[in-house]
């Protein structure tokens, strides 16, 4: 092996695909168990390796020699090999420091909150303490300050989420409520699956700046990747390592983002949709045909039995199962963004599409909400949501693969910060 990373588990790494992008491939992914790690190390059989959970610490009394900054993070994440002795780095820190960065989110003078206290935990409180905080305190679930009681940290500025909470496949999870934080300006989020996280979507709806995981990852991959050519870690103003940075976490981002067509119902969300999915290359899910798939029952049947209530419950449960998807392409029923809940999961991975089409060419047979019913009403009620809710707007009065076309150039160039 030349390069790769070691870690337990590894099933969703993103990692080859940023040394991929970086030049550092081939680069493999080694899933080994603790009692083989003296071993591994022994064998000396690689050129340079990234280290994950659970083995950042464990992985030190391996080595010939550690960075400073691995000292004082207490954790080794890059381990390079140098005729035949190896040496440990921390790039955690670098990319950390250049997502808050990005974000524009200052820590000098400001109260700092950690919530966590494992080796993320550890990395955040050096940075804090490297830019200047004026007070760093970790919350954890027994230690003095933890979840029970947040009125002693809630004069945090900056808070900083080091836990796994909110990852995926618990989506709708969020370690703390931001409304306990009156004085916050910024929050730093490591979870990365899914894209947003219910805290970051906190952020978002109140105007609070927000670093995330990804980011943090695409750059501690780039200094790690510098670090096994034998290259010196970018520095934090290297506006060449900053570019490739940015453009290495929105290749990743898109290729992880779902595309979710919203609006009326017969606007054609499904048509367009399925165009989408063939010009990128990607898999296609329409919520309603799922749902019929998973009850043997047509829309209109589903309505007759149970009602409304009854197929809006099946419709969340299908858009909740859809949201934890990856790069694909979604068409929802109509009344499905109407949901809080809803739309809170489409966001969590998705960059939503409002597909519109005049009213007067909205189909309305085998639709129980819109057959005989006044859409111009429905129009009016909706369409607010559909329009806060949305990426982009997307008209569809032409051919669907012109409104096809459309979505996938703006998608393609849609900024990711």
């Amino acid at each position: 092996m030349k390069y790769g990373l070691i870690g337990n588990p590894l099933g969703h790494s993103r990692s080859p695909f940023l040394h991929e992008f970086f030049g550092t491939a081939p680069y493999d992914l080694v899933q080994i168990a603790e009692s083989d790690l003296d071993a591994f190390f022994a064998r000396r059989d690689f050129a340079a390796i990234n280290v994950t959970i659970p083995y950042k610490r464990a992985v030190m009394s391996c080595l010939n020699g550690i960075s400073a900054v691995a000292e004082e993070c207490d954790a080794v994440n890059t381990v390079v090999n140098r005729d035949g002795k190896l040496y440990g780095f921390n790039t955690d820190l670098f990319g950390m420091e250049f997502s808050l960065a990005r974000a524009g989110i200052a820590l000098k003078g400001k109260n700092v909150v950690i919530l966590g206290s494992g080796g993320t935990s550890h990395t955040a409180q050096v940075l804090a303490r490297h830019g200047g905080a004026q007070s760093v305190k970790v919350v954890s679930r027994t230690g003095q300050y933890n979840y029970r009681n947040l009125l002693p940290v809630r004069d945090a500025e900056v808070l900083f989420n080091t836990t796994p909470v909110g990852m995926f496949p618990d989506m709708a999870a969020a370690p703390v409520d931001l409304d306990c934080f009156p004085a916050l300006e910024g929050i730093f989020d490591a979870v990365y699956n899914p894209l947003r996280t219910r805290l970051v979507q906190q952020a978002e709806a109140r105007g609070i700046k927000h670093a995330d995981g990804l980011l943090m990852l695409a750059a501690q991959a780039k200094a790690s990747s510098d670090l096994f050519r034998g290259a010196p870690m970018p520095s934090s103003d290297d506006a060449d390592a900053a570019r490739t940075i940015l453009a290495a976490r929105d290749a990743l981002r898109r290729s992880l983002t779902n595309i979710i067509l919203v609006g009326m119902p017969g606007s054609g969300k499904t048509t367009v949709g399925a165009a989408v999915a063939r010009l990128l290359g990607r898999d296609f899910y329409d919520a309603d045909a799922e749902i019929v798939k998973a009850t043997g029952k047509s829309i209109p049947d589903i309505f007759a039995e149970e009602g409304e209530e009854g197929f809006r419950r099946r419709e969340s449960e299908t858009v909740r199962a859809l949201s934890e998807k990856q790069g694909a392409v979604i068409a929802t029923g109509g009344g499905a963004p109407l949901r809080d809940e809803n739309r809170l999961n489409l966001r969590a991975n998705g960059f939503v599409v409002y597909l519109v089409r005049d009213l007067s060419a909205l189909p309305t047979e085998g639709r129980p909400l819109s057959l005989g019913a006044d859409l111009g009403a429905m129009y009016r009620d909706r369409h607010p949501v559909y329009s806060a809710f949305a990426d982009i707007t997307v008209d569809n009065s032409a051919a669907p693969e012109d409104a096809a076309r459309e979505i996938t150039e703006k998608f393609n160039e849609s900024s990711c910060d």
